[in-house]
């Protein structure tokens, strides 16, 4: 306003003629712009300096509230309330930083991410731990821990699990391995998991194998009992040295009968073992799923049809695609279906339901669901077990051969059952790239 007014007087008296005055002016407003320019410009300075300073993550500035005029007060005001809250975040973003840093130092999972380039980003203690490396930079230095750990994370593919088994001087260690890509701006990096599971699977081998040989012993011993049991009956009718009879003829015959009905069941059980331990490795296509779920429909449609089943197909989004080996997952859904059709049967409103769903990791998840009869839960963890059977003449390897399937294509094979109400086997598909 001042700088205006002197402005505007200059004019006047410029017009008026009395030069001395506006002489006087002229000087005043050059004056009056050279402080003006150097406000702007101190401010302009102080603006930059506070933009620096934050630009360096420097926090510690402050600028005096009282100076000046009022408006170069509520300026340093306003920039020390920024400055406040810029530190405030600042300090709880350390505190998130260093409380999940903490988690991931201190838990059993060695975890580790790597760039496009192979460049180690960040590994935790346990990682280091696990494959023996103090300091770890790089992929390539997995080399000298095992040349086919360093190409399994090279070219290792998001939602992809493997397990891996070293040695070294001291012991041999299974590790599963798990990836999964995650973008941070405008780079992608692959989150890897490793985790030391010998002793979990030791254990869990050594129950399988009880479990197993539980069951191979009860088999067994149900097929060979009757055949011993009646030889040294029929041993007896011979031993006595006298003439057989028609009635030890006919004992004889009927004994051996039993004999030869036993040893065929024996028989058909050594060859369902046999072919339970000689499954292919799955030879991957793209299957449309709703293609395969009429597949099956039409394979059971003559026990549907009289067991009067009603089947309802639910496909999220209709046109899903699994990446399976077709004949083994036919085997697999046909196995589900017929147990459900099973339990269905003394069942006067029985559903029978196949769902298909891609969930947001691009996994398939592929469901059988029935309302029938269901599992009792105290069997709900043996029913995997190699020929373990609640069925008056099942094998007891249809749901342990489809838990082997799964695990050859790197899925897994679920239950949920609640008896007479409703039982759900889930086949989840890692998810695959265009």
């Amino acid at each position: 306003m001042l700088l205006l007014l002197t402005c505007l007087g200059f004019v006047f008296f410029m017009l008026k003629g009395q030069i001395l005055v506006y002489a006087i002016l002229a000087i005043i407003i050059a004056f009056q712009v050279a402080s003006f320019i150097h406000f702007l410009n101190r401010t302009n300075r102080k603006m930059i300096f506070f933009f620096d300073a934050i630009e360096n993550s420097d926090s510690t500035i402050h600028f005096t509230e009282t100076e000046g005029s009022s408006v170069t007060s509520e300026l340093n005001k306003r920039m020390n309330q920024v400055n406040h809250i810029i530190q405030n975040e600042k300090i709880k973003t350390q505190t998130q930083e260093q409380y999940y840093q903490t988690i991931l130092e201190y838990t059993n999972v060695g975890i580790m991410t790597v760039n496009k380039k192979g460049h180690v980003l960040f590994a935790n203690q346990t990682v280091k731990a696990i494959l023996g490396c103090e300091v770890l930079t790089h992929i390539q230095q997995l080399s000298k821990v095992a040349s086919d750990l360093h190409t399994l994370i090279a070219h290792f593919t998001p939602f992809d699990q493997r397990l891996i088994s070293l040695h070294n001087e001291r012991e041999t260690i299974t590790l599963s391995i798990a990836a999964k890509s995650i973008k941070i701006q405008e780079s992608v990096v692959l989150v890897v998991s490793i985790q030391n599971i010998y002793n979990e699977l030791d254990t869990q081998q050594v129950d399988s194998w009880m479990g197993l040989i539980k069951v191979l012993s009860h088999e067994i011993m149900n097929s060979l009992a009757p055949i011993t049991s009646i030889s040294q009956s029929l041993s007896k009718v011979l031993d006595t040295g006298a003439k057989i009879t028609s009635s030890d003829g006919a004992k004889l015959a009927k004994g051996l009968s039993v004999i030869q009905e036993q040893s065929l069941g024996l028989t058909e059980f050594v060859s369902a073992y046999r072919a339970f331990t000689k499954i292919p490795k799955p030879d991957k296509e793209l299957i449309p799923i709703a293609s395969l779920f009429d597949k099956i429909v039409l394979l059971v449609r003559e026990d549907l049809t009289l067991a009067a089943i009603k089947v309802e197909i639910n496909l999220t989004p209709n046109h899903l695609e699994v990446f399976a080996d077709e004949p083994q997952l036919t085997q697999m859904i046909l196995n589900l279906v017929k147990n459900a059709i099973q339990s269905l049967q003394p069942h006067p409103n029985g559903i029978l339901q196949l769902e298909a769903l891609k969930t947001v990791s691009n996994r398939i998840i592929i469901s059988v669901i029935d309302n029938g009869a269901g599992i009792p839960e105290a069997l709900i963890d043996q029913i995997f077990i190699p020929f373990f059977t609640t069925k008056e003449k099942g094998t007891g390897i249809g749901l342990s051969l489809s838990k082997h399937i799964m695990q050859q294509h790197q899925g897994h094979i679920t239950v949920k059952s609640i008896p007479h109400r409703q039982t759900i086997f889930s086949l989840a598909f890692p998810g695959f790239s265009d």
